[in-house]
């Protein structure tokens, strides 16, 4: 299916290919043409980990999800207000979160309404099995309501953000429109960030990575709380680089003189 999906979404397709080139320069073509093939097959089985995450039994998951640094959400609960996970759009994101549905039992999730009406209906549904409440993007004081009540928040702000909790940040060394705004959120609402990644193994099962919660974390400083999240995140995506969704325009909006790289 994403073999496919490579040979029909153009647009996507060179998208994909100048996130890499920006992201991976050190690769030759040779190597950044083989990570997008990969990456378009991560694209393909993530339609398979949809199903997977929605509709397995939850102990039926949890024997292909090993879920590593429980302690660190154990502990944050236990302070009694509220979690924040920090995660960001892998090809794995219906899979990852799923297995939350066994962990916490108040959990939250940030949304955005898709295009396509079917599309939406089915996420919302496959997604409730783990977040009873689903909270659209801009809807920031229900996000706190969340965390003040001790509930598990899912945010993922990784992808560009163009309002004014913004910053102009490194991502693989290339300076992208960055949101934020997560140190914000914990400093006003006082609950624990931390960082939550997942992906697929080379043998086929998964695994999800609970962060510890960063030392001095909020600080004053909102843009280098972001740094150090999103040096986490890049950090985590080398692991399996064909598993991040490099199919958005992750280095748009940028301010002049940085060029549009989508527009060559």
């Amino acid at each position: 299916m994403g073999r496919l999906l490579r040979q029909l979404k153009r647009r996507e397709k060179r998208t994909a290919q100048i996130n890499l080139e920006l992201c991976f320069p050190d690769l030759s073509a040779a190597e950044r043409r083989q990570l997008l093939d990969r990456h378009f097959e991560a694209v393909g089985m993530s339609f398979v980990e949809m199903g997977i995450g929605w509709f397995t039994p939850i102990e039926r998951l949890l024997e292909r999800v090993a879920v590593h640094g429980l302690e660190h959400l154990d502990r944050a609960l236990a302070q009694g207000r509220g979690v924040l996970l920090f995660g960001a759009h892998f090809t794995t994101i219906e899979l990852g979160y799923a297995v939350l549905e066994r962990f916490a039992s108040h959990v939250s999730c940030m949304y955005r309404p898709q295009r396509n009406a079917m599309m939406d209906v089915l996420i919302r549904r496959g997604r409730h099995r783990f977040a009873k409440e689903q909270i659209p993007r801009d809807n920031v004081r229900a996000l706190l309501r969340s965390l003040r009540a001790n509930y598990v928040v899912c945010y993922l702000p990784d992808q560009t953000y163009l309002g004014n909790q913004s910053e102009l940040l490194p991502f693989f060394g290339e300076p992208a429109v960055t949101n934020t705004a997560t140190s914000k959120l914990a400093s006003i609402s006082g609950a624990t960030v931390l960082p939550y990644f997942h992906r697929r193994l080379p043998n086929g099962d998964y695994r999800v990575d609970i962060g510890a919660p960063l030392e001095g974390f909020p600080s004053a400083s909102p843009a280098r709380d972001a740094e150090r999240l999103f040096g986490q995140l890049e950090a985590y995506i080398r692991l399996a680089p064909e598993q991040y969704l490099w199919l958005y325009k992750k280095f748009k909006g940028r301010p002049a003189p940085l060029a549009d790289v989508y527009a060559r």
